[in-house]
């Protein structure tokens, strides 16, 4: 089938700023789909227009009845750099689309604060929880965002105080290659713009305030950095932990017995394309993986209160599945591997007799490996240092053939 949908990306300066093939395209189309704004932009000729609904998913079913007819949808910027073209592309095969980017607002926001597009981090909290863009926060980290209206900079603002990072220098870039374009700059801690225009984007330059921490997106944030009541998998066996879960982009983990879910939390912060289920049959630590899930920048994460295997129904398939607690639990295992898809990673860990009795019978029927990590970390005795042990933990990680 020949393409019979443009996807039209368009900027502020609206058809002016087309090129040839665009407007030829949008000339030829039959039906314009487009958001209010884009819409307002093509002077009205008789043509059916369909302004967005929301949720935007609504849409695809008429689009996809259109087939065959010559439809043009309008997007900001570039429609495949968080746009409508990538949701459009998982469902209408390449063949049967043109698309005609724009520049994005991360290619006209790097211009304005002469950033190197490669060298920053780019995030969006546009109809996502702003707290997504904690995870970008470093010492000397430029992050370029695009947001969700005008008080989404504000937000940001005391965020960054919050975390630590009061005296990071924020810009604001509103309505960039409109005649009404406007730049806000300040500090966090003292940020003066309650609102800024709704379509704009934040460019942010991080300053640690003196005695702040970093946290590293590599496994093993310290402990305290969890609220829990307890039942927290230690640093340094999560570090080891997530390296045999071996995160990877776009995959989704299953954190099964999820304590305060540091496990599912650092998968997420690994990469932002990643996807996790906490797994956990107390309400009360249901609540604590929500909260520092959105403390530490990973507020994507789907808490699930329930006791497994009967809470593992109907979640998204699994690329691993950590089981921290409950691995006796009768049929639990069974259905952890059944969910696995080949090549998938299975890590349990144990603490107690009952636990390794039940880490052995898996091991000699699945195979895979143990290993046991014992940790002593330095603590004061008096005036002197001593070593106190943790808890050993028994580990079992086995790959699905």
């Amino acid at each position: 089938m020949t393409a019979w949908l443009s996807v039209i990306g368009i900027g502020e300066d609206g058809l002016e700023g087309l090129s040839s093939v665009a407007r030829t395209l949008l000339a030829e189309a039959e039906l314009l789909i487009g958001g209010e704004r884009h819409l307002g932009m093509i002077p009205e000729d008789g043509r059916d227009r369909l302004c967005w609904p929301k949720p935007l998913k609504t849409a695809i079913p008429e689009i996809l009845q259109r087939s065959g007819r010559r439809v043009a949808v309008l997007a900001t910027g570039d429609p495949m750099c968080y746009g409508v073209g990538a949701r459009l592309a998982r469902v209408i095969p390449a063949e049967e689309m043109t698309i005609v980017p724009a520049l994005s607002a991360f290619n006209l926001a790097c211009a304005r604060m002469a950033w190197s597009l490669p060298d920053i981090e780019t995030v969006t909290i546009h109809g996502r929880p702003r707290e997504m863009i904690v995870a970008s926060f470093y010492p000397g980290a430029r992050i370029l965002a695009l947001t969700t209206g005008g008080s989404t900079p504000a937000a940001v603002a005391r965020m960054l105080c919050e975390h630590g990072y009061g005296d990071s220098r924020l810009t604001v870039l509103e309505r960039m290659g409109s005649p009404t374009e406007r730049r806000l700059d300040g500090v966090a801690r003292t940020w003066p713009h309650e609102r800024a225009a709704d379509l704009n984007t934040l460019a942010v330059e991080c300053i640690a305030d003196p005695g702040t921490v970093a946290r590293a997106r590599l496994p093993g944030l310290p402990d305290e950095v969890f609220a829990h009541d307890g039942q927290l998998t230690k640093r340094e066996v999560r570090a080891a932990t997530l390296a045999l879960l071996a995160p990877l982009p776009a995959q989704c983990l299953w954190d099964v017995g999820a304590g305060c879910g540091s496990v599912g939390i650092e998968w997420l912060r690994s990469h932002p394309n990643n996807r996790a289920v906490a797994i956990e049959r107390s309400a009360a630590r249901c609540g604590l993986i929500a909260r520092n899930a959105a403390t530490l920048g990973a507020p994507l994460l789907q808490v699930v209160e329930g006791q497994a295997p009967d809470a593992l129904a109907g979640l998204a398939p699994p690329d691993a599945i950590f089981i921290g607690g409950g691995i006796a639990s009768e049929g639990l295992v069974e259905a952890c591997w059944q969910a696995l898809p080949s090549g998938g990673r299975l890590v349990a860990n144990v603490v107690t007799v009952e636990g390794e009795s039940a880490v052995f019978h898996w091991h000699a029927r699945l195979g895979g490996q143990l290993g046991r990590i014992a940790v002593s970390r330095g603590e004061a005795v008096g005036p002197f240092t001593g070593w106190r042990p943790l808890m050993p933990v028994t580990q079992w990680s086995v790959v699905k053939p």
